[in-house]
């Protein structure tokens, strides 16, 4: 048995062995990681799988980001992961599945991440040429996803840290 679940406080230590064991010490030297710094992953969109012992083998987590001089708000999606031993279960795109739903259900318009585009792809992410993410990522990885159609026309520019000031707003 497997259940899906908001992420709490009391879980952070779990996700964080999760993140290291799945990620490695040199996650936090990502370029994901810089622009997550000092900014509040989204809550609700924050979920964890725990099995039938109650232990977490899957998290996903959201976060705010600005693309382009107009400050567009958009969610980054990451880390995701999914403990060793339950790979290839399906549980990684159970996860995203949820993410996205709860996103779009709180009125946020488009995702983006860094990632592999074949496996994303089965998820509906697209490539993303016309937007550039911090260095050093390869381009071939930045992926997104409309959660609303026509989200990412006209959409252009570097992505970069949430800011307030940017679009004045804490959500979409």
């Amino acid at each position: 048995m497997l259940q899906l679940v908001d992420e709490t406080n009391d879980d952070y230590f779990q996700v964080e062995a999760l993140l290291d064991l799945a990620f490695g010490p040199g996650r936090f030297s990502l370029s994901a990681y810089r622009l997550r710094e000092g900014v509040s992953q989204v809550s609700n969109l924050s979920i964890v799988a725990r099995d039938k012992f109650d232990i977490i083998v899957g998290t996903i987590r959201f976060w705010p980001i600005c693309v382009g001089e107009a400050g567009v708000s958009a969610l980054l999606l990451g880390p995701i992961a999914v403990h060793p031993t339950r790979q290839g279960e399906g549980l990684g795109r159970m996860l995203i599945e949820q993410g996205v739903a709860r996103a779009r259900q709180s009125g946020w318009r488009l995702i983006f991440l860094v990632g592999d585009a074949p496996y994303y792809a089965r998820m509906g992410f697209l490539p993303c040429r016309a937007v550039s993410f911090p260095p050093p990522t390869d381009p071939e990885r930045l992926l997104y996803l409309e959660l609303v159609p026509g989200a990412f026309d006209r959409v252009t520019g570097s992505i970069r840290k949430w800011s307030r000031s940017a679009n004045g707003v804490d959500n979409p």
